[in-house]
């Protein structure tokens, strides 16, 4: 069973706003090549940051719910899809470097250099932790891959974390869209709800962190100084 892009609940809510075009685009992507046709819409996504993974995640999930495809391809699809795209731009990051990385994103229409070195202090501050929770924050999701490729991170770990946080972020928000039908564009509304509650879990993780360190330290100080 196929969708037209005519019938879509972004375009017969009227408008005709860019986000209704990706919408028409994301589901036009999935008719014709199914599933893994999700999983390209993601992938770019990655590769290109103002695309909103927060429309065509739940548009996959309405997609599978109209029967085109099942709920599990598409968050094996979509998942697949953000490994892909973040590993393209690792590999740029590390075959580029820091310099003519930049140089290249500059060029990029809607990214603006600061949110590079956002995500980069970030990546600097936080280190692994800031691949896996950095999936699911949009603009850092797709940009977190260049300074772990600059730095030349382990490729495995870089591999596992990405697909755990990608995996999380994907079914969140493809789920949401197939239990919620046609009304998938409810999520939008909660995107930053969620964008919220994972800041807030690595900032008292992190705090978490530090805490511990320094009672760590302090109680290997008082026990040198009771020897």
């Amino acid at each position: 069973m196929t969708i037209s892009p005519l019938t879509t609940p972004a375009t017969s809510s009227g408008g005709g706003s860019w986000i209704d075009s990706i919408s028409d685009w994301a589901v036009s992507m999935m008719e014709t090549i199914g599933a893994p046709g999700a999983g390209l819409a993601i992938a770019l996504e990655n590769l290109f940051p103002p695309l909103p993974s927060e429309v065509i995640l739940p548009l996959a999930g309405f997609t599978a719910s109209r029967g085109s495809f099942t709920l599990f391809e598409a968050i094996f699809w979509t998942t697949a899809g953000s490994v892909i795209g973040a590993t393209v731009l690792y590999l740029l990051g590390a075959w580029l470097g820091r310099d003519r990385m930049r140089s290249i994103v500059s060029r990029v229409p809607l990214v603006n250099l600061e949110d590079v070195d956002r995500v980069e202090d970030w990546f600097n501050l936080h280190g692994y932790r800031a691949v896996f929770f950095g999936r699911m924050i949009p603009l850092f999701r797709s940009l977190v891959s260049i300074p772990a490729g600059i730095e030349r991170m382990t490729v495995w770990k870089f591999l596992v974390l990405t697909t755990a946080g990608s995996l999380i972020w994907n079914c969140v928000f493809v789920m949401a869209g197939f239990y919620l039908g046609e009304n998938w564009q409810v999520v939008q509304a909660y995107a930053d709800v969620f964008q919220k509650i994972v800041i807030a879990a690595v900032v008292l993780f992190v705090g978490y962190f530090v805490v511990s360190r320094i009672v760590r330290i302090r109680r290997k100080g008082a026990n040198r100084d009771t020897a």
